[in-house]
């Protein structure tokens, strides 16, 4: 029998009785997609100013890297440049084990040193890494990880790059296929999926590099997988800064990709992922979302689109949807346009092992899209878009040489120069 399961993503009141939740944190986050360059000043400098200003002390958490010592200092000398008092706090498997580890985490002292800084810098790599230097073997937290807890709660920042944004939301990804192999197969919890730190609440998906890699449509099986119904994946050298209001201002080099399951209907069996009415909305940089439905709120100086006046004629097609940046040229020129629809495909090797399909994705502009442009940068936000995602089956050759025509003129020879 084939592995099948039907999800209807719909909104629920809590539970009658439930326990009253605890007060919201009253602190930020600073969620990184990845490769923050040194000199991107505003992002390293919200982080420092969220801290508490200049002389901030904030602990680095190099846990994800793969040499935590030279990322760990890096990180300590950029964030320092930037007018913190930084320091690193030595927890990390690769240093001596995971055992060693977690008793550093367990230490007094340090949790101490970490709960009254005024904010912490998780670095990238793995961050499975992050997550088992940080709990204990039971699933149980470190004292370092309740001393993170405490310094959020109070009014401290939490910031984190690539791995470091992962870690943020109930689940993460840990050791995921490629983006095509997540459509293709249901992803399993304890394998591709595992539990993050859940610094942003349960409600909400993190994943990065999300433009630049065209992760966005790997968000929906871990959202399937999670029961997710917002997804935010935050590009390169880009940061969400999400506001104990829950309010989040997108700041740095790109934007945001937010994917809304509400009222969407998905299954994923054997034959790969399908979709239907899932809402995509791109967030620019000087956007602001507001959680928990991620409303969004054009930045200063974004006019509306005119949809009576089109900039783009024509049918709007890409053969590589996953491609770098495709996903979010393709939206904003459809906002922009006099068509109705654009498609993208995404697809491997069609004559490869496995047979993996085709997967085709429809982005329709529907009666609640809204776009808008700056007239000085000339970029796009865009809310709301109809996204239906289905598998397809690739043509068995993809393509072939054109066949000479009989009537064809002559090849011209271009002779060799002489020697």
């Amino acid at each position: 029998m084939r592995s099948l399961f039907l999800i209807l993503v719909a909104c629920a009141g809590p539970a009658l009785g439930a326990p009253a939740a605890p007060p919201p944190p009253r602190g930020h986050l600073v969620i990184i997609g990845g490769h923050l360059e040194d000199n991107n000043a505003e992002v390293w400098r919200t982080i420092v100013a969220l801290a508490g200003g200049r002389g901030a002390h904030i602990a680095v958490l190099p846990s994800a890297a793969a040499d935590p010592n030279a990322s760990g200092a890096a990180a300590a000398a950029r964030l320092n440049q930037y007018g913190a008092h930084a320091f690193v706090v030595p927890v990390s498997v690769q240093l001596r084990g995971r055992a060693a580890a977690v008793a550093t985490a367990d230490d007094v002292q340090l949790a101490q040193r970490v709960a009254r800084a005024g904010g912490a810098f998780f670095v990238g790599g793995d961050q499975s890494r992050i997550t088992a230097a940080l709990r204990r073997p039971d699933g149980q937290p470190t004292r370092v990880l309740d001393a993170l807890w405490s310094l959020y709660r109070t009014g401290g920042v939490l910031a984190g790059t690539s791995a470091g944004a992962a870690i943020m939301s109930r689940t993460m990804y840990r050791d995921a296929e490629s983006v095509l192999g997540t459509l293709s197969a249901p992803v399993r919890d304890g394998y591709e999926v595992t539990p993050g730190l859940g610094f942003i609440g349960d409600d909400v998906f993190i994943d990065q590099h999300m433009i630049a890699r065209g992760r966005f449509a790997r968000m929906l099986p871990a959202m399937l997988a999670g029961r997710y119904t917002l997804g935010l994946g935050v590009d390169e050298n880009t940061a969400l800064v999400v506001e104990p209001t829950r309010a989040v201002r997108v700041i740095g080099a790109s934007g945001a990709i937010v994917l809304d399951l509400t009222g969407s209907r998905s299954q994923q069996d054997a034959g790969g992922l399908r979709a239907e009415n899932v809402r995509i909305s791109y967030a620019d940089a000087g956007d602001t979302l507001q959680l928990p439905g991620g409303d969004l709120a054009p930045g200063q100086g974004k006019r509306p689109v005119d949809a009576a006046r089109p900039y783009f004629h024509g049918s709007l097609f890409t053969p590589d949807i996953l491609g770098r940046g495709t996903v979010v040229d393709l939206m904003t020129k459809l906002v922009d346009s006099d068509q109705q629809r654009g498609r993208g495909l995404a697809f491997g090797d069609p004559a490869g092992a496995g047979g993996t399909p085709g997967f085709e994705f429809t982005f329709t502009r529907t009666p609640e899209t809204r776009a808008w442009l700056s007239n000085v940068t000339e970029r796009y936000s865009v809310y709301r878009l109809r996204m239906d995602v289905q598998p397809v089956r690739m043509a068995t050759p993809l393509y072939a040489p054109l066949e000479e025509h009989p009537a064809a003129p002559a090849v011209l020879a271009v002779p060799e120069p002489a020697r």
